[in-house]
C-alpha cells in the first residue's frame, strides 16, 4: 500500500477523493492502492527541558544555560494525538512507500518529517508539492511526485528555526523571569517576539519624547489655485513674514508650464504580508484573522497556497490564466475584455527568478460559493488584484506650473487621469483615512505662460507632528523590512531577505504579544504596556531585541534552506550567544524588577455603550479653547483628532487622539495648547 500523510483531515479527504480512496477506516481512508491518513498540524514537538534531566525540572539560575547535547522529539501529550499517531505508525510500518502530503512549506516539512521519524518510517518517501487543492492541481502533483531528498535543506532550515527558538526562548525566559520577574509571573522572551515588541516600545518612546515645533510655508492663491513657494519651509516666522511682505507688492506671473505623460502600474499581486496589510487597512482585520480567512479559502479550493512571500507568478502559470479568469463567474463584466484578446505577459507579473517554492496568492478559478461575509471580502481583494494585473496601465498626465512674484518662485502640480486602465477594476475606492493629503491631485485650470494678475498670499503656520503609533498593518511592514521604513515595492523586495519572522508566523507573533500582555490595542493603534516597556528597557543585549540583528538570523535560515549556509554553524552561533546572555544577566548586580501589569479584559462594544457615563456638559460661561494657529476658530472634536472650526478656510490645526488622548475637557485642551506654544 502507498501511504499518504496530510496535515489535517479536511486535506486528506480532498486527496483521497482524487485518488479514488473511498473506504473510511479508523484514522485513515483506504482504496485504489492508497491509504490516506493525517496529522492535526503538529503531532510532535521538541522535548522540554525536564525530558532531558531532572536538574532542569526546577527553574534555577544555576542550571542555565540549558543546552542539550542532542535535541530529541516527543509526541504532544493529548489522547487524540496519541491515538492518531498509533494509526500512522502501523500504516507506515507496512507501507511500500510514503507520500508526504504536508503543507508545501518549511513548517509543513518539519511537521511531517518529525512524525515519520517518530514512527520509524524506513520505506521510500516521496513529496507531493502543490500550490492549490483543486482536483487538477492534486492530480498533476501526483503525476510529478518529487524525491524526499530534494527537500533536505528545507527540513534543515525548519529544524534550525525550531531548535534556535527553543535555545533562546527556554533559556532567556527562565533567566529574565527568575532575575527580574515578580510573583512568579513568566516573562516570555522570544527570538522574534522580543525584537517585534522592541519596535513598538521604541516607537512609543519617539512619540512620548516628541516636541512639536512650528514652521511656516509661504503660499499664494492665484485663479483659485494654491501655489507653494519653492523656498520650502521657514523655521523662523520673521523670515517668512519678510517674504510675505515682498510678494504682497506685485502681481503673480506664470513663468512656465510643462506637461509630462506617464503610466501607473497595477498594484502587485498579493503575498501573505501585503494581504494582511490591506485587510487591516480596509477591514481592520488582525493579521491572524486574515491568515485564518485566506487559509480557509485555500482549503475551499478557491485561492492558492497562502503562506508565501512573493508577489510574482512563475511562467508555467501563464497558459492557465484564461481558464482561471473564465472561472471568476462573479466578475464577468471585468474579465470579458481580457478574454476577448491575448492575455498580456508582463515581467511585473511573471518572473521565475522571483518565485521559489510558491507563487503569489491568486484565485484558482473554482467558483467561489458558500463563503462567509469576511471570506468574501478577502476573496474579492485577491480576485480584483489578479484581474487588474492583466489590464492596461493607467495613463496619466502631470502638469507643473511655475510662477513668480518679484524674486520669489512658486510652483503647483496637478495630475489628470487620461485613461484609467486597471483602475476600473477597483471602481471608486475610498481613500486610506490615514493617508497624508497631497497637493498633486485634480486638474489645474488652463494657464498661459506670461499671464499675470492679482493673487492672495498667505503665510501658513503648521506644527511638526510625532510619528504615528504602529497599527498591525504598519507593524507587519516593519517586521518584513526589519524596522526600515520603505514604501517602494522593489526596495521592499530586497529587504524581505532580512525581515524578522516568516510570513506564516508573523500573525502568531503579534497574537503572542497580546496574550503575554506586552501590548494593547486602542482602535487600530498598538501601544506597549508597562510590562512590555520595562522588559525592553531591562534587556541590554542588542542581539535579543534588535530587529536588524534578528533579520540577519532570518537571512541565515533562508540560506540554510537554499543550501548555502550550514545549519550546524547557525546553531553553534546561537549556543554561544545564549551562553553570553546568561553571563551578562548574572553579572547585573542591580535590584531592578519588572512591573507585571494585569490583563484588562476587553469589554464588548454593546456593554461599553450601555455602561459609558455621559460626560457633563461644559457650562456656557466656561473659557473655550481658541485655535493657536488662526487665532479665530474654536476647537472641534472629530473622529480621530481635535481640529479647528476654520478648517474649511485652510486652517491646519490638528491634535491626534492617539498622541494627546481622546475626551479632553476644554480646560485640559487649553493647557495642552499652551504647552505646545511654549515648546
Amino acid at each position: 500500500m502507498k501511504v499518504c500523510i496530510a496535515e489535517k483531515p479536511s486535506v486528506a479527504r480532498e486527496i483521497a477523493e482524487v485518488l479514488g480512496a473511498t473506504n473510511r477506516m479508523n484514522g485513515y481512508i483506504e482504496g485504489n492502492g492508497y491509504q490516506v491518513t493525517w496529522t492535526f498540524g503538529h503531532l510532535c514537538t521538541l522535548k522540554e527541558p525536564h525530558d532531558y534531566t531532572d536538574e532542569w525540572k526546577r527553574w534555577s539560575l544555576s542550571a542555565l544555560p540549558m543546552i542539550p547535547p542532542r535535541f530529541g522529539i516527543k509526541l504532544i501529550s493529548n489522547p487524540t494525538y496519541e491515538q492518531q499517531f498509533k494509526v500512522i505508525e502501523t500504516l507506515m510500518q507496512n507501507a511500500e512507500m510514503v507520500i508526504n502530503c504536508g503543507d508545501a512549506g518549511q513548517e509543513g516539512e518539519l511537521i511531517q518529517r518529525w512524525v515519520m521519524q517518530k514512527a520509524g518510517c524506513t520505506c521510500p518517501v516521496y513529496r507531493l508539492w502543490i500550490s492549490s487543492l483543486t482536483e487538477e492541481a492534486i492530480r498533476e502533483g501526483f503525476q510529478h511526485l518529487k524525491e524526499q531528498s530534494e527537500f533536505k535543506t528545507l527540513y534543515e532550515a525548519g529544524l534550525s528555526r525550531a531548535i534556535g527558538d527553543w535555545l533562546l526562548g527556554m533559556n532567556a525566559t527562565r533567566l529574565y523571569t527568575i532575575r527580574y520577574g515578580q510573583n512568579r509571573q513568566v516573562l516570555s522572551i522570544g527570538r522574534v517576539q522580543t525584537p517585534t515588541l522592541a519596535l513598538i516600545v521604541n516607537r512609543q518612546a519617539e512619540i512620548d519624547n516628541f516636541k512639536p515645533e512650528p514652521y511656516w510655508e509661504l503660499k499664494t492663491v492665484y485663479r483659485n489655485t494654491t501655489f507653494s513657494a519653492t523656498k520650502g519651509k521657514f523655521t523662523k516666522k520673521e523670515e517668512g513674514e519678510a517674504f510675505l511682505e515682498n510678494v504682497q507688492q506685485e502681481d503673480f506671473t506664470v513663468t512656465d508650464i510643462s506637461e509630462k505623460k506617464g503610466k501607473e502600474y497595477a498594484p502587485r499581486l498579493f503575498d501573505l504580508t501585503s494581504l494582511q496589510v490591506e485587510c487591516n487597512k480596509k477591514f481592520a482585520f488582525t493579521a491572524d484573522d486574515t491568515l485564518k480567512l485566506i487559509q480557509s479559502l485555500y482549503e475551499k479550493k478557491v485561492t492558492t497556497y497562502p503562506r508565501v512571500d512573493t508577489t510574482f507568478l512563475s511562467d508555467d502559470i501563464y497558459p492557465k490564466v484564461p481558464n482561471t479568469l473564465k472561472g471568476l463567474v462573479d466578475y464577468t463584466e471585468l474579465t470579458a475584455s481580457l478574454l476577448s484578446a491575448k492575455i498580456p505577459k508582463s515581467k511585473r507579473v511573471f518572473d521565475n527568478s522571483k518565485v521559489t517554492d510558491h507563487h503569489a496568492i491568486i484565485p484558482t478559478g473554482v467558483a467561489a460559493r458558500n463563503l462567509t461575509d469576511n471570506e468574501r471580502k478577502v476573496y474579492d481583494l485577491v480576485a480584483r488584484r489578479f484581474i487588474a494585473a492583466f489590464y492596461p496601465d493607467c495613463e496619466i498626465s502631470t502638469t507643473t506650473v511655475l510662477g513668480k512674484v518679484g524674486k520669489v518662485d512658486f510652483k503647483v502640480t496637478g495630475k489628470q487621469i487620461l485613461k484609467p486602465g486597471w483602475r476600473v477594476v477597483f471602481g471608486a475606492e475610498q481613500k486610506d483615512p490615514d493617508a497624508e493629503p497631497t497637493e498633486e491631485e485634480g486638474v489645474l485650470p488652463d494657464f498661459t505662460k506670461g499671464e499675470s494678475g492679482p493673487h492672495k498670499p498667505l503665510l501658513k503656520e503648521t506644527w511638526t507632528t510625532p510619528p504615528k503609533p504602529y497599527t498591525e498593518a504598519t507593524l507587519l511592514r516593519a517586521m518584513e523590512t526589519a524596522g526600515k521604513l520603505v514604501d517602494n515595492d522593489d526596495l521592499r523586495d530586497a529587504l524581505k531577505e532580512n525581515g524578522i519572522g516568516r510570513p506564516s508566523t508573523r500573525a502568531a507573533i503579534i497574537e503572542t504579544l497580546f496574550k503575554r500582555n506586552y501590548i494593547r490595542k486602542e482602535r487600530k493603534n498598538l501601544f506597549p504596556t508597562a510590562t512590555g516597556k520595562e522588559l525592553i528597557g531591562t534587556i541590554h543585549e542588542e542581539l535579543l531585541k534588535s530587529a536588524e540583528l534578528t533579520g540577519l538570523w532570518e537571512k541565515k535560515l533562508r540560506q540554510i534552506e537554499r543550501g548555502t549556509y550550514e545549519a550546524k554553524t547557525f546553531l553553534d552561533e546561537l549556543k554561544e550567544m545564549v551562553n553570553q546572555v546568561v553571563i551578562n544577566v548574572l553579572s547585573d548586580l542591580s535590584t531592578r524588577t519588572i512591573t507585571i501589569e494585569e490583563t484588562v479584559k476587553e469589554v464588548p462594544k454593546e456593554e461599553k455603550k450601555e455602561k459609558k457615563p455621559r460626560k457633563p456638559r461644559a457650562k456656557k460661561e466656561a473659557t473655550k479653547p481658541v485655535c493657536p494657529i488662526c487665532k479665530k476658530g474654536s476647537i472641534l472634536r472629530g473622529k480621530t483628532a481635535y481640529g479647528c472650526s476654520e478648517y474649511k478656510n485652510g486652517c491646519t490645526f490638528r491634535l491626534d487622539y492617539a498622541t494627546y488622548g481622546e475626551g479632553l475637557t476644554d480646560d485640559e485642551l487649553i493647557t495642552v495648547i499652551n504647552q505646545i506654544q511654549k515648546g
